[in-house]
């Protein structure tokens, strides 16, 4: 909104400094600002108002150090981080781009489930909440509107040289023929396509621009299929694996903030003509806003920490857990960087995985030697940390560095082929 406003300033009024919010870098600065001032702000009222209206956790007795601690701390904090990524968003991102209504649509549907389970588990005193597979028709619905908008939009393009374009029948929009600023300064020209194909970026190998139409022969029929099947698993997956990362005071608001400066580099170099021929990565017209965007869901997630941190004035609840895995899941999509989750987002990776290993080795050694077994004490993993006497904030902290370690490895993996 703001951004319009100045533009109109500039354009007709000649207002000094309006030229400001053309720079991405000024905007998401600005964003952060704004995002982590709305929660600062806001939070502390925000709060009141829950404990007032008794949304309180109900803690299970699951013989963890301190967790009766926990016991009527205000939950649904999500609202928070929701509202400190929305607001700012729609003052200073241009509306007009379609990643950031993707990423709106996302944050705002996600948002939606993660309030109808918690309001389920508080007010109805349902702890089991939404059911499943509620939840999960709902982030199906989204990942199909993610791949629907991938696949058609006619803004979501890829540029490439001309030759390659041909070379592989890619669907060519448009072409061009432009002088290229390089890292030296000294421009060069090139002819270039802009495509709606299926490309993507492969980590560690030399080559990384991959075409889904390879592992189907080519079918683009075939490859389209594909290509909605693997978004809906990638958000269904990695939004699951966030909702179980939240079991610690400021854990998945950490890690969040982590990845989400982390992808919000990643928007950078992939909308910056420069640095994508530098680091021959596909160049993404218009996921420069993107860097807005991540901007505005850093500063929440930072903002949120202030408030999340132990000892946890509240807790985010699924309103914030489903929300933040979505946002992480579009952010890497619409980025081309969706096979880079598994490194990315290990911590999310481990914790589902924990879980999965936990009911699937439970339900094998029952039925074959008529005891469940277990291989942790508890999961989701950092559970079974708790169990053999860590500190809470012992672990949320070696979990950070973790996330921090996996972050940087996906950040060198521009370079690493």
């Amino acid at each position: 909104m703001l951004y319009y406003i100045f533009d109109l300033l500039e354009q007709k009024y000649g207002l000094p400094g309006a030229g400001l919010f053309q720079f991405i870098s000024f905007r998401a600065g600005l964003a952060i600002i704004l995002s982590l001032g709305f929660v600062l702000i806001l939070g502390t009222p925000i709060i009141r108002k829950l404990q007032k209206k008794l949304i309180g956790e109900t803690v299970r007795d699951l013989g963890l150090a301190g967790e009766n601690l926990k016991q009527g701390t205000p939950t649904m904090g999500g609202l928070i981080i929701i509202g400190g990524i929305l607001i700012p968003a729609l003052l200073v991102t241009r509306l007009d781009n379609i990643y950031i209504v993707m990423l709106i649509v996302t944050t705002v549907w996600m948002g939606m489930i993660g309030f109808a389970d918690d309001y389920i588990k508080v007010f109805r005193k349902n702890k089991e909440g939404l059911k499943g597979k509620f939840k999960v028709i709902g982030q199906v619905i989204l990942g199909l509107f993610v791949a629907l908008v991938m696949l058609f939009h006619q803004d979501v393009q890829v540029r490439v040289p001309i030759m390659d374009a041909k070379e592989n029948n890619y669907n060519i929009l448009n072409e061009a023929i432009i002088d290229v600023p390089t890292i030296t300064g000294k421009p060069t020209i090139k002819r270039v396509a802009y495509v709606n194909d299926l490309l993507t970026n492969v980590p560690f190998m030399k080559d990384n621009k991959f075409n889904y139409e390879r592992l189907v022969g080519g079918s683009r029929k075939g490859s389209m299929i594909l290509f909605a099947f693997l978004i809906i698993i990638i958000i269904v997956s990695v939004s699951n694996g966030s909702n179980l990362t939240d079991g610690l005071d400021g854990l998945l608001a950490g890690c969040a903030a982590i990845i989400g400066a982390t992808l919000g580099l990643f928007a950078y170099v992939s909308g910056n003509a420069i640095t994508a021929d530098y680091l021959d990565i596909l160049f993404l017209p218009n996921t420069g806003e993107v860097v807005v965007f991540a901007a505005c869901f850093l500063g929440s997630c930072i903002g949120f920490l202030w408030f999340n941190a132990f000892p946890a004035k509240v807790f985010m609840g699924d309103v914030g857990s489903l929300t933040i895995g979505s946002i992480i899941a579009v952010l890497a999509i619409v980025l081309r960087k969706e096979l880079l989750i598994p490194v990315l987002c290990g911590i999310f990776f481990v914790e589902a995985l924990s879980v999965i290993l936990q009911v699937s080795y439970f339900k094998y050694t029952k039925k074959k030697f008529g005891e469940g077994r277990r291989i942790f004490l508890m999961s989701p993993i950092h559970h079974h940390y708790q169990k053999k006497g860590m500190h809470e904030v012992t672990i949320v902290t070696r979990f950070w560095i973790v996330c921090i370690f996996l972050a940087i490895l996906a950040v060198i993996t521009l370079k690493i082929r």
